[in-house]
């Protein structure tokens, strides 16, 4: 990977998840005996990313000792929101502020993530390097979802994401992105899906298509119907 920093977004409060999550950040709760947040890390070392770093919030002190209890042998930030929740795009421009890097992968680990995707995410990247990109999301077509109740996200033409007819696509949860769309902004608090509006309408908003089954943890009914299928 071209790439050299991974951000996690542990800062939500997994209201879906109560009471699961009264106690337990919902990136700790496990699946398999593993937790979406380790099944999420392993992936970045398969992808040989080196530097991560995780905005955190409600119950950010599990998060940390989770992780600096644990010997992932990667080199990890922890970035608080501070006083308040910022929001995915907040919290998310929070973390690139403290980087000097100019281009990452995001991800949600609400997903469960597994090494198949490594190679799509590397065939993502080189979109994104190659036409010179400012950002890039991986979508799945709503038949792939084992959440058969999740709505469409996004339409897909060719690489371009919009709004527009049936909106076939989900959000899988994993983007690239340069600090570019986020500079120039007057809050702290606000949702990516303000940024992804935005370079909607520009016309400018682009897509990779997963071919994975996607596997995301909406709610506690979700979380059974995972526990189950093992």
């Amino acid at each position: 990977m071209k790439i050299k920093t991974a951000i996690i977004l542990c800062a939500g409060f997994g209201k879906r998840l109560m009471p699961l999550t009264e106690k337990t950040p919902k990136p700790l709760l496990k699946i398999n005996e593993i937790s979406l947040l380790e099944n999420t890390i392993n992936l970045i070392k398969v992808l040989e990313i080196k530097s991560l770093k995780i905005n955190t919030f409600y119950l950010s002190e599990k998060i940390k000792d989770f992780i600096f209890s644990n010997n992932f042998d990667l080199e990890i930030q922890i970035v608080e929101d501070g006083a308040e929740i910022l929001d995915t795009g907040g919290g998310l421009l929070n973390v690139v502020n403290n980087s000097v890097e100019r281009d990452f992968i995001v991800f949600n680990p609400d997903t469960i993530w597994n090494t198949e995707y490594a190679n799509e995410i590397k065939q993502m990247e080189n979109i994104y390097f190659k036409n010179n990109l400012e950002n890039i999301l991986m979508v799945v077509k709503k038949d792939l979802s084992f959440d058969k109740r999740l709505k469409g996200n996004f339409s897909l033409a060719g690489n371009n994401l919009n709004k527009n007819n049936d909106k076939n696509y989900i959000y899988t949860g994993c983007q690239i992105i340069n600090k570019n769309i986020l500079k120039n902004l007057s809050k702290k608090i606000f949702s990516m899906n303000e940024i992804w509006d935005y370079y909607i309408e520009k016309e400018n908003l682009h897509g990779f298509e997963s071919n994975i089954e996607f596997l995301h943890l909406t709610d506690n009914e979700i979380y059974e119907k995972l526990l189950q299928k093992g």
